[in-house]
């Protein structure tokens, strides 16, 4: 009976031992990481919206003052989608570059480098008022897109080398978190009474300053990813000290053990490259999967959503004036569900959250068309359609909002891990920009029936994770490449002996040498 709860206090010391193995500095890294990096992403897609009208007078008037007539409204309205396009141009642009950076620099540095995008950005566009040139607007928006482009590689893949696999999928989610906010924060500060009035619409822009300095002054006090110090740089000393500081604890031989088990196969391998990537066999499947989790991310249709929600309001008989503030509900549901994902995602899994958020947007994708085809002739049906509306966000922001962004972390060893955040960037901004150009023809061609291409999208999406998508939830590199092997058509040993052949030696030496040294209680420099 004593061995019995001798037994049972063990277990329950490891199970707590388990849920504390991490630190306050690796939640401050998360935050600052975040804030300066996918919050900027989602604060310059929403902050566009509310002086809209502002900044077409201001096209207007520079045109005037320039030429000695006033634009045309074919032109004005060219250069207002030029504006709010060319984002997603910017952002390809940093999805492409990001890979010889986050090598060069680190991931931690690239995060602190990439501000001086956004200070430059925030100048050109709150300055382009008083200086009278809306092409500083439009050269910053499109600055401003390679700073995004940039941050959505970097941070998760930041977040993912410094986190500890119990809780690799909540701080995953940490990214789409910020990202909701950042939108909601736009809507907030774009209201009449804050920034959202003819006068102070360029302060809009000058606020993006904030969260760049903020992240400037704190994130160089937290370590590098303590997996790129490793097996990267081959700094033992300051790898150890990063897993100290991130962990909260002395003792990390076994998160070191962990990395070097996947050192041993790749301790020579230099940085793949996208063509080879590619070309390699043994994650087809992953490349595939993280292809179209992050096409139907930007295809799922809530693009369409934010073009209707206006729309919808004012048919429900809200006053057009109060629609700005009932807007705010919009953004503040999204940032709710986002924390909702992030506090289940270690318990429900990636699989039931990413698939269910994408069935429940079907649902309510085909009751949305029903209700705006309906609505005028049924009193009560435009209140259905702002339901819809709030449920589709929700069921966007538990699962596929975020999710795409931690299994691309997941899935591809050290090596790989840059260009599958390259390829899972240049698919995310190029689907971006699709939709953008399409959606106006498909909204005029189809009217409220749009809404079943993006069910039909959302279904083809469940439909391909339901049947190839493996559950990653605290689970290795080792296990999840295991994990699709068989779909592959290879084993994980083959894999090894296919592209490390010849490295297994000496890497296992090195692994016994810094072993030895981490029993020892010895520090090196490097490994040798």
């Amino acid at each position: 009976m004593e061995n019995k709860q001798q037994s049972n206090g063990e277990m329950k010391e490891k199970v707590l031992k388990k849920k504390l193995n991490w630190s306050g500095s690796l939640i401050v890294a998360s935050l600052i990481g975040a804030f300066g990096s996918s919050f900027l992403y989602g604060y310059n897609l929403s902050v566009v919206n509310a002086p809209s009208v502002y900044i077409k007078k201001f096209y207007n008037e520079t045109w005037e003052r320039r030429y000695g007539f006033s634009v045309d409204e074919s032109t004005l309205t060219l250069l207002w989608s030029i504006t709010v396009s060319i984002f997603a141009i910017g952002g390809l642009v940093g999805a492409i570059i990001v890979t010889p950076i986050v090598k060069f620099f680190g991931r931690k540095c690239t995060l602190l480098l990439n501000n001086v995008f956004a200070v430059t950005a925030a100048l050109l566009m709150s300055l382009s008022l008083l200086a009278g040139s809306f092409e500083m607007l439009i050269l910053g928006r499109i600055i401003m897109g390679v700073d995004a482009g940039i941050s959505l590689s970097a941070l998760p893949m930041y977040l993912s080398e410094i986190s500890p696999k119990e809780i690799r999928g909540s701080l995953g989610q940490v990214t789409a978190i910020f990202i909701c906010v950042g939108v909601f924060t736009g809507q907030v500060l774009g209201l009449p009474e804050i920034f959202g009035t003819e006068s102070r619409w360029p302060y809009l822009f000058g606020v993006i300053i904030v969260p760049s300095l903020v992240q400037v002054v704190i994130l160089p006090f937290l370590p590098e990813s303590p997996r790129y110090l490793l097996l990267e740089k081959h700094n033992t000393t300051k790898a150890e000290k990063a897993f100290q500081t991130f962990l909260g604890k002395d003792d990390v031989s076994h998160e070191v053990e962990e990395v070097l088990a996947e050192s041993r196969v790749q301790r020579n391998t230099k940085l793949v490259s996208v063509l080879q990537l590619l070309k390699t066999r043994s994650v087809r499947w992953q490349v595939i999967t993280v292809v179209v989790t992050m096409g139907c991310y930007q295809l799922c249709g809530l693009n369409a959503i934010w073009y209707y929600t206006n729309n919808i309001f004012n048919e429900a008989g809200i006053n057009p004036e109060t629609i700005p503030y009932v807007t705010l509900s919009t953004g503040a549901v999204e940032t709710l569900a986002a924390v909702f994902s992030g506090l289940v995602i270690e318990r429900l899994g990636r699989r039931p959250l990413l698939i269910g958020g994408f069935g429940l947007m079907i649902v309510f994708f085909a009751i949305l068309t029903v209700s705006l085809t309906l609505q005028k002739n049924v009193h009560w049906l435009p209140y259905l359609s702002i339901f819809c509306i709030l449920a589709i966000i929700a069921s966007f922001c538990i699962g596929p909002g975020g999710i795409p962004f931690v299994l691309t972390g997941e899935f591809f060893q050290q090596s790989q891990r840059p260009a599958a955040f390259m390829i899972a960037g240049t698919v995310n901004w190029l689907s971006n920009f699709a939709v953008g150009l399409l959606f106006p023809f498909i909204q005029s061609g189809l009217q409220t029936y749009c809404f079943l291409v993006f069910a039909a999208i959302c279904f083809a999406g469940a439909t391909y994770l339901f049947f190839v998508l493996p559950e990653t939830k605290n689970k290795t590199l080792n296990e999840i490449s295991q994990a699709f092997a068989k779909r592959n058509k290879v084993s994980l040993e083959m894999q090894e002996v296919n592209h490390y052949s010849g490295e297994r030696k000496s890497s296992a030496e090195q692994e016994s040498n810094f072993t030895s040294s981490v029993d020892n209680g010895e520090t090196k420099k490097g490994i040798v």
